[in-house]
């Protein structure tokens, strides 16, 4: 495996660069330095004030009506209420996606008196415009670049603070916290794994360079990320040639990606917060299309080194590569099941490209979907047992689900433009992909029921994306 080592924000190791990024879903005490590179564990939960947890409940069969004014700004600088005001903007946000509440429009809180403090709350102003819950927050300033953030979540009927949170950290970046206090909502009032801290990477021609020496002077493409709802979009590499189909580590620390850097495409390991790049297959054969195995110890990836497409799995340092599949025909995408037992993939075997199944130990192939042209399979994250991908629909493509217990399938898209390459979101309940419905293509995401379809990129040409665990 061949290992290289970034030395600074931006720079380049053999002509590539890694994008070494500050930890954005860290929570560090206002005492600690600034210079974070570690993102601690998605699960790992901000400072705490206090534990106090009520369920709340809205009218028999409906949604609970939840309502998130603006937080409270306790420093008198702009910048604290600036702060305010986005925090307000981005929790209602994070909670309506989910769509597991009925969010009341902001717009309709104009009547209502702001409150001063968490003790001056007007709920009988809120149970008029109809409100069950009321998220109210506030934030200040405790040093030149920190912020303390109070989030409460009120039962408006009996005043009752339901959830009570407190979070310290950094100024750089407010909309974490209320990702932070989104997830807790949903975790302890739902019981259900919100994706407000996730991210999703993709590939971009935005920056329109062009590859240089080569005879038809093809554009390049670089791999981005971005939170789940598109702020905050970065980019990882800089090495103006084409880097392709980025997937992240179950960890959210490493994207693994096709890149032509050397001429021809190679696996490359971009460790985005520790700023090294690795090629774990050590540059040797064509080798691209790689995904993890669930416990990231793996991947599986499609290569010609023995004169065909197959498919190869090895260890994450690019030992013990073992094939997979043995087909005259192409074998390629491939995507694990969540146990890790079994890989879905795309096989022109039979004629027509159409998903396929087979065990990890190369055994029991067996063909799952009868159509024109299927690709690009992912699987769904447990409960749900359910592969989509994308199937060709006219002069495009649309994604589908195919549910594995029942071997239904459904559309998930319409024919709105070319809707390819899906991503399930860690919890399942959404998936992202790429669509060229607003002309150029863009990332989007949609409900797996195919509600709440969400544009996320508007700059460029994106694709292929991939959402964290």
């Amino acid at each position: 495996m061949m290992r290289h080592r970034t030395s600074s924000l931006m720079s380049c190791a053999a002509g590539v660069a890694v994008f070494i990024l500050a930890a954005p879903w860290s929570f560090p005490a206002a005492s600690q330095p600034e210079s974070l590179q570690t993102p601690p564990p998605q699960s790992q939960v901000p400072q705490q004030q206090s534990e106090i947890v009520l369920s709340l409940s809205g009218e028999p069969g409906a949604r609970p009506r939840y309502a998130v004014p603006d937080f409270i700004a306790r420093s008198a600088d702009a910048e604290t209420a600036d702060a305010a005001r986005l925090l307000g903007a981005v929790l209602w946000d994070d909670l309506a996606f989910e769509r597991e509440f009925y969010m009341i429009p902001r717009d309709t809180y104009r009547s209502i008196p702001a409150a001063a403090s968490m003790q001056a709350v007007p709920f009988d102003r809120w149970r008029e415009l109809g409100a069950d819950a009321l998220v109210m927050g506030s934030v200040e300033k405790t040093g030149p670049t920190a912020f303390r953030v109070e989030v409460r979540l009120f039962d408006v009927r009996s005043g009752r603070s339901a959830i009570a949170r407190e979070y310290s950290g950094s100024t750089a970046n407010p909309r974490l916290y209320a990702h932070a206090a989104a997830d807790e909502i949903h975790q302890t009032q739902r019981a259900l794994r919100g994706v407000a801290r996730t991210k999703l990477t993709f590939t971009s021609d935005r920056d329109g360079d062009r590859m240089v020496g080569t005879v038809q002077q093809r554009g390049v493409k670089e791999i981005y990320i971005s939170d789940y709802d598109g702020a905050n979009q970065r980019r990882v590499t800089i090495s103006k040639t084409l880097n392709l189909y980025p997937t992240w580590s179950p960890d959210a620390r490493t994207i693994a990606y096709t890149s032509y850097l050397t001429g021809f495409p190679d696996i490359h390991l971009s460790l985005i917060y520790q700023g090294i790049l690795e090629k774990p297959t050590g540059g040797r054969y064509q080798n691209w299309l790689s995904s993890w195995s669930p416990d990231g110890t793996k991947l599986c990836f499609t290569s010609t080194r023995d004169g065909n497409a197959e498919l190869y799995v090895m260890d994450r340092d690019g030992s013990n590569v073992r094939r997979l599949t043995n087909n005259p025909a192409i074998d390629t995408t491939p995507t694990w099941s969540p146990s890790g037992s079994q890989i879905a993939f795309t096989s022109d075997r039979g004629g027509a490209p159409q998903i396929y199944v087979v065990d990890v130990d190369g055994l029991n192939v067996r063909k799952l979907t009868t159509e024109s042209y299927c690709d690009r399979p992912t699987w769904s994250p447990a409960p749900f047992n359910e592969i989509a991908y994308e199937s060709r629909t006219g002069s495009g493509y649309d994604i589908k689900v195919y549910t594995l217990a029942t071997q239904e399938v459904r559309q998930l898209t319409s024919g709105e433009g070319s809707n390819e390459s899906p991503s399930y979101a860690p919890n399942g309940r959404h998936l992202a992909f790429s669509s060229t419905r607003s002309g150029k293509r863009q990332i989007y995401t949609i409900g797996r029921d195919g509600q709440g379809l969400k544009q996320v990129t508007t700059v460029g040409n994106n694709q292929t994306p991939d959402w964290s665990r």
